[in-house]
This record gives structure tokens, sequence and C-alpha cells, in this order.
């Protein structure tokens, strides 16, 4: 479809813009969006035309800010949405599912998503070099579809990101300036370059196109459920744009008349150690005091998120709320959805499901209602986490020989035997 179809518009005082890469509006300073015709495209969208299409989340085409001449072809989206029984019982829930995009293409995160439709953009645009602010998954994201696509790409991130997204990113040969301070020091620093370089920053100046991208997981959980919207969804906060995506999805949905309308609730996650958005929440403040970040979730690591304001409005509006756990929760819960649903997430999943389960425990979230958590990247991204948990497991190899082995298991047993013991006689 042309561009006649989507153009900016200011969220505050509606000025609209023609596409271009811009983000902040000149007339009131307040951030951009993409808005759609959507009278023009009930016409072109269904539920049968989305399902007859290659299962990505360029299905999704029409609702998306793409160029008439752009035609991706990297199949990024439609991970798996699946029923997690096992973390359901543990947790306190009897329909949960899980949202895994710790499996999305190309670099097993859900940045994909809004980096596959933010170089769409830059290509139309003109720009040879694309950049980002990242906290690591972006940088990732960036650089690899940078390759693919033929950019170059300058990747901007703090010095203390985790060694395995920063390989990560060189590996596809973008160039990487390391800054010696936190993510909001970086994104500050990336919005006057981009003053000055006529570069593509996905997250600046091509942030409204590059924000649409992550609509598509709002798409295909509804589409994953039956073309029926779950009853409450839990999101990982960082910017706080997600959250806001996932309900614009949903909100597009019903206007098109994809969905039956519903009422979703919308509960944001943070880690204690960098938790602006969830600590207004439970002011009841409708203001976002920002935080100096310190945790090990370095990917929500964010004190003064862009997106805060309407995270907050998003959450209140649909009766939700927001809850924030420390780091040793964020590896316990890491463990606790590897071992029970065979599902490998970074941090940011871990504060996820670990704000899940407070939130059941507070009787926020009711075990009957249909709730779908979060999985936002994949935990090779962030093995140096639980490193120390599994050091014990370094044990003195045995030989191949079954008498070897049976002493093994003995030993294994008397120790499992002796830790029950222990167990019982504390309680």
């Amino acid at each position: 479809m042309g561009t006649s179809t989507y153009q900016l518009r200011c969220r505050e005082c509606g000025k609209t813009y023609a596409n271009q890469p811009r983000s902040i509006c000149e007339s009131c300073f307040s951030p951009l969006e993409v808005t759609y015709d959507y009278d023009s495209l009930r016409a072109h969208v269904s539920r049968d035309a989305f399902a007859s299409r290659a299962p990505n989340m360029w299905r999704y085409r029409e609702l998306l800010p793409l160029p008439a001449e752009s035609q991706p072809s990297l199949p990024v989206g439609f991970t798996p949405l699946t029923s997690a029984p096992r973390l359901g019982e543990k947790i306190g829930s009897r329909r949960l599912f899980i949202k895994n995009d710790a499996v999305c293409l190309p670099t097993l995160s859900f940045k994909d998503r809004v980096v596959a439709v933010a170089l769409a953009n830059a290509r139309s645009f003109g720009f040879e070099v694309v950049a980002c602010s990242s906290t690591g998954n972006l940088a990732n994201s960036v650089a690899a579809q940078a390759a693919r696509e033929g950019f170059k790409a300058w990747i901007f991130i703090p010095s203390d990101l985790e060694p395995a997204k920063i390989l990560g990113t060189q590996v596809y040969g973008a160039e990487v300036v390391r800054i010696n301070g936190s993510y909001d020091h970086v994104n500050r620093l990336c919005s006057q370059i981009a003053d000055e370089h006529r570069w593509g920053f996905v997250n600046v100046n091509l942030r409204p196109y590059y924000a649409e991208g992550s609509k598509t997981v709002g798409y295909e959980i509804a589409e994953q459920l039956g073309w029926r919207l779950p009853d409450n969804v839990v999101v990982p906060m960082a910017g706080g744009s997600l959250i806001t995506k996932i309900k614009k999805a949903f909100d597009e949905l019903i206007l098109l008349k994809l969905v039956d309308p519903k009422p979703v609730k919308f509960f944001g996650a943070q880690a204690a150690g960098c938790s602006p958005i969830s600590t207004a929440i439970k002011q009841y403040s409708s203001e976002i005091e920002p935080q100096r970040p310190k945790t090990i979730a370095r990917s929500l690591a964010i004190g003064n998120p862009a997106d805060g304001h309407y995270a907050l409005q998003a959450i209140n509006k649909s009766g939700g709320w927001a809850e924030d756990i420390t780091d040793t929760e964020v590896v316990e819960s890491i463990q606790l959805l590897a071992e029970s649903e065979g599902v490998f997430t970074e941090t940011a999943g871990g504060v996820t499901v670990g704000t899940a389960r407070k939130l059941i425990h507070q009787d926020r979230i009711l075990p009957d209602e249909t709730t779908v958590i979060c999985v936002t990247g994949n935990g090779l991204k962030t093995t140096d986490v639980l490193v120390d948990k599994y050091r014990s497991s370094s044990e003195t190899a045995i030989a191949p020989k079954l008498a070897e082995f049976e002493a093994y298991l003995a030993s294994k047993a008397s120790l499992s035997s002796a830790v029950t013991e222990t167990a019982a006689v504390g309680r």
C-alpha cells in the first residue's frame, strides 16, 4: 500500500506531518507517532488475508508504516505463543501463555521487529548509515539487519554491557562505540549526533516508524489465541514503548472489527534496581522520577524512559498495575521458566516472569483469566548472571564404567535424601 495510508501525528497537539525522519513536533516538542487512514484500511484487511500469508510479521503489512516500494524478505516475527501449564501451576495461573520472542529472527529478541520496520524507512529516506543507542538487544538487531541490507552501522552502548551482547554486535561488522555512562547518557549523545550527521538513528529520528514494529506482538497474540484478546498481558518495560504498542495493536484490531471488543489489563514489569515506571504506578503518581540504574537486567536499565508517560496511561486506563522484583528474584525466575517450560530467557524475561508471579499472589491477576507473559529475549545473551548458580556442576568427571556411574548415582541419591531431611527438620 502507498504512503498515503499513513502519516506522522503529534501525540499531544495533533499536528500532522508528511512521512519524514522526524520524531518531535516542531510546535509543542512532544513525540510523534504514525497514524493511519483506518477507513481506507478496512477494505484491505481481513483474518483470511493475514492467514493466507507467510508466518512472519509482514502478514500484517497494511497495518505497518512500510513505503510503497518496500519488499521485506527477512522472516521476522510470528514467534510461538505457547501454553505454560507447568509454570502456571507453580505461580498460580491455570490459563497462562508465553509469547516467546526469545526465538525471533535474526537475533533472538523482539527488537528484530522494530528494526525491520525502521530500516525499511531508512532505505526510503535515502540513509546510507544507520545507528542506535542500545542496552544490547537493539544493538544486535541493528548490526545484523544493517549487514543484510547493505547499510553501514554505528552502535552506541554503555560500557558495562553484557559481553555476549557486545560480541553479538561486533560479529556483524558494525562500528561499536562504548560510552562511559548509563543508557540515558548514551541516548542523549545519540540525539546530538543525529543533529550533526545524516544518519538514520532507529530510536531517534526514525523512532515513530521503529516503534510501530512492536505492534506485531499484539497482532500475533490475538491471532494465535484464535482471534481473541487475552484478559491480561504482562510486559517488561525499559523505555515503555512495547506495552503501549501492544495496546495500540489491540485497539486497532477492535477498530477494524478483526476481534470482538474486550477489556484487556496491561501489567508492566521492571527490575527493582531501575523501576521509574512501576514506582510511579505504585505511588499513584502521574509523574515519573528518573532513576540511576543498578540492576543485572541491563536491557531494562533505562532510568528516564522516553515513553514512560504513555506506559502509565496504558496501564492505568486498562485497570492494570506494575511491579518490580529484585535481582535475586530475576535469576530465580529465569531458572523457574527454564525448569518448568524449557524456555531460556534473558534477564528481562526473568523480570516478567517474577513480576507475573507477584501480581498473581497479589490477586491482581486471577487464576482462571487468560494471561500472556511476554518473553522478549534469549537467555544465551545473559549467561553471566547464572554462572555462579552452576559452578558446583563442574564436578570431577567419572570414568566410562558402569560401576563408577552406579556409585555416582548412589551419592546423588544420598545427597537428595539429606536435603529432604534437612528441609523437614526446618519445618
